[in-house]
């Protein structure tokens, strides 16, 4: 049963950032991130505030970035265009 036991326990994701303001590295837990998935490479990105100088942060989020978040469980916003929008 112990065996058991440790293959249920979760360990939470940690991801890697950087601040382009203050250049300060750290690592955020994936409620620390908004995803926020346009319809474009333009209006797809990820964002979050800095820990060191607590500026926002928003960085372009390529597909293997999108999935590697929401599959961590990060808050994501699908941005969507209405008819007639360009």
């Amino acid at each position: 049963m112990s065996e058991l036991s440790e293959l249920s326990t979760v360990v939470p994701v940690l991801f890697k950032a950087a601040c382009p303001e203050c250049r300060a590295r750290f690592e955020l837990s994936a409620g620390a991130l908004c995803l926020a998935i346009g319809a474009s490479r333009r209006t797809t990105f990820y964002s979050f505030t800095c820990p060191e100088c607590e500026k926002a942060v928003r960085k372009p989020a390529g597909e293997r970035i999108v999935e590697l978040l929401t599959g961590a469980g990060v808050r994501t916003l699908r941005l969507h265009s209405t008819p007639g929008t360009v």
